[in-house]
Protein backbone atom coordinates (compact mmCIF):
# COMPACT_ATOMS: atom_id res chain seq x y z
CA UNK A 1 0.00 0.00 0.00
CA UNK A 2 0.95 3.85 -0.07
CA UNK A 3 1.54 5.19 2.94
CA UNK A 4 1.51 7.94 1.61
CA UNK A 5 -2.16 8.13 1.04
CA UNK A 6 -5.28 8.65 3.66
CA UNK A 7 -5.88 5.10 5.40
CA UNK A 8 -9.14 4.25 4.22
CA UNK A 9 -7.62 4.88 0.92
CA UNK A 10 -5.35 2.41 1.21
CA UNK A 11 -7.72 -0.13 2.57
CA UNK A 12 -9.94 0.72 -0.08
CA UNK A 13 -7.39 -0.05 -2.83
CA UNK A 14 -6.47 -3.46 -1.24
CA UNK A 15 -9.91 -4.05 -1.51
CA UNK A 16 -10.24 -3.45 -4.54
CA UNK A 17 -7.69 -5.68 -5.26
CA UNK A 18 -9.04 -8.43 -3.75
CA UNK A 19 -11.90 -7.94 -6.33
CA UNK A 20 -9.92 -7.79 -9.39
CA UNK A 21 -7.85 -10.56 -8.60
CA UNK A 22 -11.11 -13.02 -7.88
CA UNK A 23 -11.35 -13.27 -3.95
CA UNK A 24 -14.41 -11.62 -3.25
CA UNK A 25 -16.77 -12.60 -6.37
CA UNK A 26 -19.88 -10.51 -8.25
CA UNK A 27 -22.95 -11.23 -6.42
CA UNK A 28 -21.30 -13.07 -3.26
CA UNK A 29 -20.91 -11.18 0.03
CA UNK A 30 -17.91 -9.22 0.92
CA UNK A 31 -16.60 -9.76 4.99
CA UNK A 32 -18.67 -7.88 7.56
CA UNK A 33 -17.05 -4.27 8.35
CA UNK A 34 -16.36 -4.96 11.72
CA UNK A 35 -14.06 -8.70 10.26
CA UNK A 36 -12.69 -6.01 8.15
CA UNK A 37 -11.70 -4.09 11.05
CA UNK A 38 -10.11 -6.64 12.48
CA UNK A 39 -8.68 -7.67 9.31
CA UNK A 40 -6.98 -4.77 9.02
CA UNK A 41 -6.69 -3.62 12.44
CA UNK A 42 -8.64 -0.44 11.62
CA UNK A 43 -11.53 1.22 13.34
CA UNK A 44 -14.84 -0.07 11.93
CA UNK A 45 -15.44 3.84 10.86
CA UNK A 46 -12.26 3.60 8.65
CA UNK A 47 -13.55 0.55 7.12
CA UNK A 48 -16.71 1.44 6.74
CA UNK A 49 -15.64 4.77 4.97
CA UNK A 50 -13.72 2.41 2.54
CA UNK A 51 -16.29 0.54 1.93
CA UNK A 52 -18.58 3.75 1.26
CA UNK A 53 -16.22 5.10 -1.52
CA UNK A 54 -17.17 1.74 -3.74
CA UNK A 55 -20.37 1.86 -3.43
CA UNK A 56 -19.85 5.36 -4.79
CA UNK A 57 -18.01 3.86 -7.67
CA UNK A 58 -20.65 1.55 -8.32
CA UNK A 59 -18.47 -1.89 -7.14
CA UNK A 60 -20.16 -2.74 -4.13
CA UNK A 61 -23.77 -2.63 -2.97
CA UNK A 62 -25.46 -2.73 0.09
CA UNK A 63 -28.73 -5.05 0.96
CA UNK A 64 -30.55 -4.51 3.90
CA UNK A 65 -30.20 -7.27 6.63
CA UNK A 66 -27.73 -9.10 4.16
CA UNK A 67 -24.19 -7.29 3.81
CA UNK A 68 -22.46 -6.11 1.25
CA UNK A 69 -21.57 -7.18 -2.14
CA UNK A 70 -19.39 -6.91 -4.83
CA UNK A 71 -21.67 -5.41 -8.26
CA UNK A 72 -22.19 -7.36 -11.12
CA UNK A 73 -22.72 -4.57 -13.91
CA UNK A 74 -25.45 -5.34 -16.28
CA UNK A 75 -24.39 -5.12 -19.64
CA UNK A 76 -27.38 -7.64 -21.90
CA UNK A 77 -29.15 -4.76 -22.80
CA UNK A 78 -26.35 -1.86 -23.31
CA UNK A 79 -26.71 -2.72 -27.24
CA UNK A 80 -30.17 -1.90 -27.33
CA UNK A 81 -30.49 1.32 -26.30
CA UNK A 82 -29.02 1.78 -29.61
CA UNK A 83 -30.82 -0.95 -32.15
CA UNK A 84 -34.54 -1.82 -31.59
CA UNK A 85 -35.04 -4.98 -30.09
CA UNK A 86 -38.36 -6.32 -31.22
CA UNK A 87 -40.06 -8.53 -33.84
CA UNK A 88 -42.33 -8.16 -36.52
CA UNK A 89 -45.14 -8.72 -33.66
CA UNK A 90 -43.90 -6.42 -31.08
CA UNK A 91 -42.50 -8.84 -28.64
CA UNK A 92 -39.01 -7.68 -26.90
CA UNK A 93 -36.35 -10.35 -26.68
CA UNK A 94 -32.57 -11.18 -26.08
CA UNK A 95 -31.26 -11.96 -30.01
CA UNK A 96 -29.92 -15.23 -30.72
CA UNK A 97 -25.99 -15.34 -31.85
CA UNK A 98 -24.59 -16.93 -34.26
CA UNK A 99 -20.43 -17.58 -33.83
CA UNK A 100 -18.96 -17.27 -37.74
CA UNK A 101 -15.18 -17.30 -37.05
CA UNK A 102 -13.29 -17.74 -33.73
CA UNK A 103 -9.37 -17.99 -34.51
CA UNK A 104 -6.13 -16.53 -33.61
CA UNK A 105 -5.27 -13.53 -35.56
CA UNK A 106 -2.93 -10.42 -34.98
CA UNK A 107 -4.91 -7.84 -34.32
CA UNK A 108 -5.17 -4.37 -36.51
CA UNK A 109 -3.22 -2.02 -34.65
CA UNK A 110 -5.70 0.04 -33.15
CA UNK A 111 -7.00 -2.37 -31.24
CA UNK A 112 -3.86 -4.29 -30.04
CA UNK A 113 -3.08 -0.79 -28.88
CA UNK A 114 -6.36 -0.62 -27.23
CA UNK A 115 -5.71 -3.94 -25.48
CA UNK A 116 -2.13 -3.31 -24.43
CA UNK A 117 -0.53 -6.05 -26.47
CA UNK A 118 2.70 -5.96 -27.95
CA UNK A 119 3.38 -6.05 -31.88
CA UNK A 120 4.30 -9.90 -31.87
CA UNK A 121 1.32 -10.87 -30.25
CA UNK A 122 -1.29 -12.43 -31.26
CA UNK A 123 -5.17 -12.32 -29.89
CA UNK A 124 -8.28 -14.62 -30.20
CA UNK A 125 -10.96 -13.43 -33.02
CA UNK A 126 -14.81 -13.60 -32.59
CA UNK A 127 -16.92 -12.71 -35.75
CA UNK A 128 -20.63 -13.37 -34.87
CA UNK A 129 -24.18 -12.04 -36.08
CA UNK A 130 -26.69 -11.42 -33.73
CA UNK A 131 -30.42 -11.86 -34.61
CA UNK A 132 -33.66 -10.86 -34.13
CA UNK A 133 -35.05 -11.72 -37.19
CA UNK A 134 -33.84 -12.43 -40.61
CA UNK A 135 -33.83 -8.88 -41.98
CA UNK A 136 -32.64 -7.64 -38.32
CA UNK A 137 -29.15 -8.34 -37.96
CA UNK A 138 -26.13 -6.65 -36.22
CA UNK A 139 -22.57 -8.23 -36.75
CA UNK A 140 -20.01 -8.10 -34.63
CA UNK A 141 -16.34 -8.57 -34.54
CA UNK A 142 -14.13 -8.99 -31.20
CA UNK A 143 -11.06 -9.19 -30.50
CA UNK A 144 -9.67 -11.04 -26.67
CA UNK A 145 -6.01 -11.52 -25.54
CA UNK A 146 -5.08 -14.38 -26.07
CA UNK A 147 -2.76 -14.73 -23.24
CA UNK A 148 -6.50 -15.16 -21.16
CA UNK A 149 -8.68 -16.64 -24.19
CA UNK A 150 -6.57 -18.90 -26.14
CA UNK A 151 -8.27 -21.47 -25.20
CA UNK A 152 -11.35 -20.05 -27.04
CA UNK A 153 -10.64 -21.46 -29.93
CA UNK A 154 -11.47 -24.68 -29.13
CA UNK A 155 -14.38 -24.49 -27.25
CA UNK A 156 -17.25 -25.88 -29.33
CA UNK A 157 -19.77 -22.72 -30.17
CA UNK A 158 -22.56 -24.44 -28.48
CA UNK A 159 -21.10 -24.25 -25.38
CA UNK A 160 -20.11 -20.56 -25.78
CA UNK A 161 -24.39 -19.06 -25.52
CA UNK A 162 -25.51 -15.66 -27.04
CA UNK A 163 -23.90 -14.07 -23.66
CA UNK A 164 -20.47 -13.49 -23.96
CA UNK A 165 -19.65 -12.01 -20.72
CA UNK A 166 -21.47 -14.76 -18.10
CA UNK A 167 -19.38 -17.15 -20.55
CA UNK A 168 -15.89 -15.16 -19.99
CA UNK A 169 -16.49 -15.56 -16.09
CA UNK A 170 -17.76 -19.41 -16.12
CA UNK A 171 -15.21 -20.35 -18.45
CA UNK A 172 -12.17 -18.13 -17.67
CA UNK A 173 -12.73 -16.17 -14.59
CA UNK A 174 -12.79 -13.03 -16.52
CA UNK A 175 -15.37 -10.66 -15.13
CA UNK A 176 -16.17 -7.65 -17.01
CA UNK A 177 -16.83 -4.26 -14.52
CA UNK A 178 -17.01 -1.16 -16.65
CA UNK A 179 -16.84 -0.32 -20.65
CA UNK A 180 -16.92 2.62 -22.85
CA UNK A 181 -19.02 2.92 -25.71
CA UNK A 182 -18.32 5.02 -28.87
CA UNK A 183 -20.45 5.52 -31.70
CA UNK A 184 -20.59 6.81 -35.33
CA UNK A 185 -21.69 6.59 -38.55
CA UNK A 186 -20.02 4.94 -41.56
CA UNK A 187 -20.90 3.67 -45.15
CA UNK A 188 -21.61 -0.18 -45.38
CA UNK A 189 -18.59 -1.89 -47.26
CA UNK A 190 -19.29 -5.48 -49.29
CA UNK A 191 -19.06 -7.60 -46.11
CA UNK A 192 -21.09 -5.73 -44.13
CA UNK A 193 -23.81 -4.57 -46.57
CA UNK A 194 -23.76 -8.45 -47.54
CA UNK A 195 -24.69 -9.97 -44.09
CA UNK A 196 -27.09 -6.65 -42.99
CA UNK A 197 -29.14 -7.15 -46.19
CA UNK A 198 -28.29 -3.79 -47.36
CA UNK A 199 -26.83 -2.07 -50.30
CA UNK A 200 -23.55 -0.71 -50.31
CA UNK A 201 -23.17 2.45 -49.12
CA UNK A 202 -25.99 2.12 -46.54
CA UNK A 203 -25.26 4.15 -43.73
CA UNK A 204 -24.74 1.97 -40.76
CA UNK A 205 -24.15 2.42 -37.20
CA UNK A 206 -20.87 1.54 -35.48
CA UNK A 207 -20.75 0.94 -31.67
CA UNK A 208 -16.92 0.26 -30.37
CA UNK A 209 -16.57 -0.60 -26.92
CA UNK A 210 -13.50 -1.82 -24.43
CA UNK A 211 -14.49 -3.24 -22.49
CA UNK A 212 -12.84 -3.85 -18.96
CA UNK A 213 -11.78 -6.07 -15.40
CA UNK A 214 -12.17 -4.74 -11.67
CA UNK A 215 -8.33 -4.06 -11.90
CA UNK A 216 -8.61 -1.84 -14.91
CA UNK A 217 -7.28 -4.18 -17.53
CA UNK A 218 -9.07 -3.71 -20.77
CA UNK A 219 -10.71 -7.76 -21.14
CA UNK A 220 -12.05 -7.16 -24.79
CA UNK A 221 -12.89 -4.79 -27.76
CA UNK A 222 -15.78 -5.27 -29.31
CA UNK A 223 -17.29 -3.63 -32.87
CA UNK A 224 -20.68 -3.95 -33.27
CA UNK A 225 -22.44 -2.87 -36.74
CA UNK A 226 -25.78 -2.39 -37.89
CA UNK A 227 -28.10 -0.77 -40.38
CA UNK A 228 -29.09 2.93 -39.39
CA UNK A 229 -32.84 2.41 -40.35
CA UNK A 230 -32.80 0.21 -37.58
CA UNK A 231 -31.25 2.87 -35.32
CA UNK A 232 -32.67 4.26 -32.18
CA UNK A 233 -31.22 6.60 -29.49
CA UNK A 234 -32.40 6.21 -25.85
CA UNK A 235 -31.39 7.61 -22.61
CA UNK A 236 -33.07 8.28 -19.62
CA UNK A 237 -32.04 12.04 -17.75
CA UNK A 238 -33.08 11.88 -13.84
Amino acid sequence: MDTRLPLYQRIRDDMLARIARGEWRPDKPIPTESALGQEYDVAIGTVRKAVDTLVGDNLLYRSQGRGTFVRRPQFDGALFRFFRQVDAAGHRHVPTSRIIRCELARPPETVRKTLGLDKRSDAVRLDRERIIEADNRIREKIWLPAARFAALVDTPVEDVGNLLYPFYEQAFGEVVASAQETLTIEAAGAEDAACLGIEPGSPVVVIERVARGYDGQPIEYRCSRGRADRFRYQIDIA
